[in-house]
């Protein structure tokens, strides 16, 4: 083996070993809610949506993950509560690739998604701010069945930044999820309520 062959070799060992801990540091590191897409691009939204809001949680605040909760014959999955003396906050957690359209109120969505050859795909997808809504009234009701009567916010947090609307249910950086569970709004909880609601929902 020639000289110069044997250093292309090495070259290429090095570089292989550098893309491997490249590649495992992505999945061990908590990524920064707000890097660019293309970093975000191969990991779930809604563990990037978690690792974020854990990174604005405060020493009394509860986070709670994927929370089946249900009334009258109405079920659904939270993605995200948190609970804390501001109140009792929903975080839905939507990943969606491509361009978004449409208003608050709409009942669908479309999605526009190009293929890279000059192609554009097109999808109907739920309001998810209709949707936060929803979860809005079945979790208060979920709590006023174990007799916690509570105000109920609810969040869309778009991992991408990419909503159609800005509403003030919608979350795009570390600094509104900071804000919207952190300030007194109709809620102002003690120790006991706080403790209550966990207990109702875990």
């Amino acid at each position: 083996m020639t000289l110069g062959i044997l250093a292309l070799v090495t070259l290429i060992v090095i570089i292989a070993i550098l893309a491997a801990l490249l590649y495992q540091k992505s999945f061990n590191d908590e990524p920064d809610f707000h890097e660019a897409p293309e970093k975000l691009a191969g990991l779930r939204g809604e563990r990037v949506a978690t690792n974020a809001i854990k990174k604005v949680l405060r020493e009394d605040d509860c986070l709670l993950t994927n929370v089946s909760v249900s009334f009258d014959e109405k079920d659904t999955e939270l993605d995200n509560i948190v609970i804390n003396k501001y109140g009792v906050f929903i975080i839905e957690v939507k990943s969606y690739k491509g361009r978004l359209h449409g208003m608050e109120d709409d009942y669908e969505w479309k999605k526009y998604k190009d293929d890279g050859y000059g192609n554009t795909f097109v999808k109907d997808v739920k309001n998810p701010i209709r949707q936060v809504k929803r979860q809005i009234y079945i979790l208060a009701k979920h709590l006023q069945y174990y007799g916690i009567d509570v105000w109920v916010e609810g969040y869309v947090l778009f991992v991408k930044g990419n909503s159609p609307v800005d509403s003030p249910r919608v979350l795009t950086s570390l600094q509104d999820i900071d804000r919207a569970i952190h300030t007194f709004g109709r809620n102002r909880l003690d120790k006991k309520t706080v403790n209550a609601v966990r207990q109702a929902l875990e």
